[in-house]
């Protein structure tokens, strides 16, 4: 009888483990790298396992020695933030009920609830500087209040986080070092499924720690990073033991170059169980330059939604898919993005960037995280069974859908309609649009007491008149916002917050 195990993608760092190895040796003022004298489009690395006269020997020790005195143990604190009490000053039991009061609500006797322990966890990084420059995890740092670095010699520095790219889960901090061990960077575009690394690191808060494997996939999406706005997932996939702890650790090729950052792991236990995912190292090299040039990550969009690798057959018949094409398909296109202006359409099927074939949605979105708003590239692709090229110039933003915008108003949990202008004119307003319905588990039914009828006239700072214009202005809100508009037979304004708005 064979049993079902399910696997779960999860970050490394709950031990907090970040591994980062040294990439670039810069002389700009900040110390060596070798991550800045890397052309931008840096040549093919043949390591000791590629070409016709490879070895049938490979040597570990070699690489090993080399790379490990470039990754680092990072350790974190998170200090709790004590909150204001949330009851009233004066206590409904009256003063015989304060000691009970403020047993029951947790009060320490000052109006602020107990100090709680300080959070701790630990990781691993890479040294990309001789002058102190590391990278590894944003998960690794995220939230820290203190952030300490021990290298492989036992010395020990304060560390601070100078830029963060949540979407691709990296992060850069500093230490202030002087000829530190570099690693060197290699090329992950040049990886091979089959080829031997190492994943180096401080798993489980050991000591270093390296092992080895081969890579088994490569731009693979596991859906674990959820936090930003627009994740890129395109792992390297090795079968490298790596565990909690390890996050931020090194996947190094047999010439002791840095090929990738490790990330996750899929487990049905929280521990290592023969899959562990790594951020590319050319994709490591843009975020890093972007976080040092500009102090936060320039990307560029295409301005699509590309069709899920898994679409059920209604789908793919409305879409046009046809399985025996080799490419990435487009499901929706910002009427406003860069992809549009082009001339590229839903049911599009993109073959080629800059005549290198794409053939997943997570390779697609690695090689466009890539570039910078502005950047031109020549994307080839398919439509109507006829394969034909279009110049495009990347915006800076990631574009609304369709699809989006009605999920976000179907969260709202109500149904709309816009006033007629003779409607309108009786209220004494340009326009708006009224709730006509209410449902209880909605977001407005349980975090508001709006009744039917309201008008709607702005979402947060934007003016709405139509059931589009609401679409749009939901679209564009943060996570709070407030809502805006008047009741039928009143000149009074209402205003009503919402939280933790889901788009």
């Amino acid at each position: 009888m064979t049993k079902t195990i399910k696997f779960t993608a999860l970050f490394l760092g709950a031990v907090g483990i970040a591994v980062g190895a040294a990439v670039f040796a810069r002389n700009n003022g900040r110390g060596d790298s070798t991550l800045f004298q890397a052309n931008a489009n840096p040549p093919a690395s043949h390591t000791a396992y590629t070409g016709p006269s490879a070895s049938p020997t490979i040597d570990f020790e070699k690489a090993a020695s080399g790379a490990v005195p470039s990754v680092v143990h990072i350790k974190t604190v998170t200090k709790f933030k004590e909150v204001a009490r949330r009851y009233p000053q004066q206590n409904p039991f009256g003063d015989d009920g304060d000691d009970f009061f403020r047993k029951f609500f947790g009060d320490n006797g000052n109006g602020l609830v107990p100090q709680q322990p300080d959070q701790r966890a630990s990781g691993s990084g890479v040294i990309i500087s001789a002058d102190g420059y590391i990278v590894t995890n944003n998960h690794v740092v995220d939230g820290a209040t203190d952030i300490s670095v021990t290298l492989n010699d036992r010395k020990s520095y304060k560390a601070k986080v100078i830029g963060t790219d949540a979407n691709t889960d990296l992060a850069l901090i500093k230490i202030d070092g002087h000829n530190l061990p570099v690693m060197p960077l290699g090329n992950s575009d040049e990886a091979r499924l089959g080829q031997w690394v190492l994943a180096i690191g401080y798993p489980l808060n050991l000591d270093v720690t390296v092992t080895e494997g081969i890579i088994s996939a490569k731009s693979r999406n596991i859906g674990i990073n959820r936090q930003g706005s627009a994740p890129v997932e395109s792992f390297i996939q090795t079968d490298a033991a790596v565990n909690p702890g390890s996050s931020g650790g090194a996947l190094v090729n047999t010439n002791g170059e840095l090929i990738g950052i490790n990330a996750a792991i899929a487990s049905p236990t929280g521990s290592y169980a023969g899959y562990a995912y790594s951020i590319p190292s050319n994709l490591v090299k843009k975020v890093v330059e972007d976080i040092l040039k500009f102090g936060s990550v320039q990307r560029g969009y295409l301005g699509i939604s590309m069709a899920p690798e898994q679409l059920d057959e209604a789908k793919k018949k409305d879409l046009g898919i046809n399985d025996d094409v080799n490419g990435v398909w487009i499901m929706e296109v910002d009427p406003k993005g860069a992809a549009a202006e082009a001339g590229l359409k839903k049911g599009d099927a993109i073959l080629k960037i800059d005549n290198a074939p794409v053939t997943t949605t997570s390779q697609l979105s690695e090689t466009i995280a890539r570039r910078k708003p502005g950047d031109k590239i020549t994307i080839t692709y398919l439509r109507n069974g006829s394969e034909r090229t279009a110049d495009v110039t990347l915006k800076n933003n990631l574009g609304t859908f369709a699809s989006q915008q009605s999920a976000a108003i179907q969260s709202l949990g109500a149904d709309f309609s816009a006033l007629s202008t003779e409607d309108a004119a009786k209220l004494g307003i340009d326009g708006g649009v009224q709730v006509t319905n209410i449902q209880e588990n909605g977001i407005i039914g349980s975090q508001t007491n709006m009744r039917p009828g309201f008008v709607i006239t702005r979402i947060g700072d934007q003016s709405v008149k139509t059931v589009d214009q609401l679409k749009e202005a939901l679209s564009n809100q943060s996570s709070n916002f407030q809502i805006q508009g008047i009741y039928p037979g009143s000149k009074e304004v209402y205003y009503y917050g919402i939280n933790d708005f889901k788009k």
